[in-house]
C-alpha cells in the first residue's frame, strides 16, 4: 500500500507542519516515508511546497511524477489549481476554502473555487473561520490535516492523533488540546 501527497500553500500558513505530523504518524507506525520539500520565498508569502510519499514498502524516490499524486492538502485554493498536474486520475484535494491574496493579479476567487469544483473530488473547508470560531486561531492547518485524514487509508486518524501530541508536547498541553481540537474538528466537519 502507498500513498503519495502534495502539501502546498503559502509561507507561514504551517505546510510543514502538516507534513511533520504526517511524517511523525508514518514513523511510529513503521511505514516507509520519503519527502522532499520547496521553501521558495517563504517569509514573503511566496509557494511553499512539500511531496510525502508514504508506503509499506520500499520508496526509490523522494519526488512524486506528475500524475502520480493520491491526495492534494493544500492550505491556498489557487496553490491548489497549481499542483493539479501532480494529480492522478482520480485522487483527491483537499483545500482551504478562503483565498490568501499575497499578489496583486490574484485571480477571481469564485472563478477558483468553481474551477476547483468542477474537478469532482474535491473538499473546500474553511478553515480559517472555524479556527476563530473555536478560539484556536493558530490551528487552521491542522483542522485541514483532520479533514485529509479522511482520505490517509495507509495511517489511521489515531496515528495522527497520537503524533500531534508528539509533536506538540514540547509547546505546553494547552497547545496540544488546541491541536487536538482542531484536527477533529477538521476530520469530523463537513465540506463544501
Amino acid at each position: 500500500m502507498k500513498t503519495d501527497i502534495i502539501l502546498c500553500g503559502v509561507g507561514g500558513q504551517g505546510i510543514l507542519t502538516i507534513a511533520t505530523v504526517i511524517g511523525a504518524a508514518a514513523t511510529a507506525a513503521g511505514i516507509q516515508l520519503k519527502q522532499a520539500e520547496v521553501h521558495g520565498m517563504s517569509q514573503r508569502g511566496g509557494d511553499v511546497q512539500s511531496n510525502l510519499r508514504l508506503s509499506t514498502e520500499a520508496i526509490w524516490s523522494d519526488l512524486i511524477p506528475q500524475g502520480g499524486a493520491d491526495l492534494i492538502i493544500s492550505m491556498e485554493p489557487m496553490e491548489a489549481l497549481r499542483y493539479l498536474p501532480w494529480l492522478r486520475q482520480g485522487g483527491h484535494v483537499i483545500t482551504a476554502s478562503t483565498p490568501l491574496v499575497n499578489i496583486p493579479d490574484y485571480p477571481d476567487h469564485t472563478a477558483v473555487r468553481d474551477e476547483l469544483l468542477a474537478l469532482g473530488n474535491v473538499e473546500l473547508l474553511d478553515i480559517e473561520s472555524l479556527a476563530q470560531q473555536n478560539g484556536i486561531p493558530r490551528s487552521a492547518n491542522i483542522i485541514l490535516l483532520g479533514a485529509a485524514a479522511r482520505h490517509l487509508d495507509i495511517l489511521g486518524a489515531d496515528a495522527l492523533r497520537e503524533a500531534i501530541g508528539t509533536i506538540f508536547s514540547a509547546k505546553g498541553d494547552a497547545v496540544v488540546e488546541a491541536n487536538r481540537k482542531a484536527f477533529e474538528l477538521g476530520y469530523k466537519q463537513p465540506t463544501i
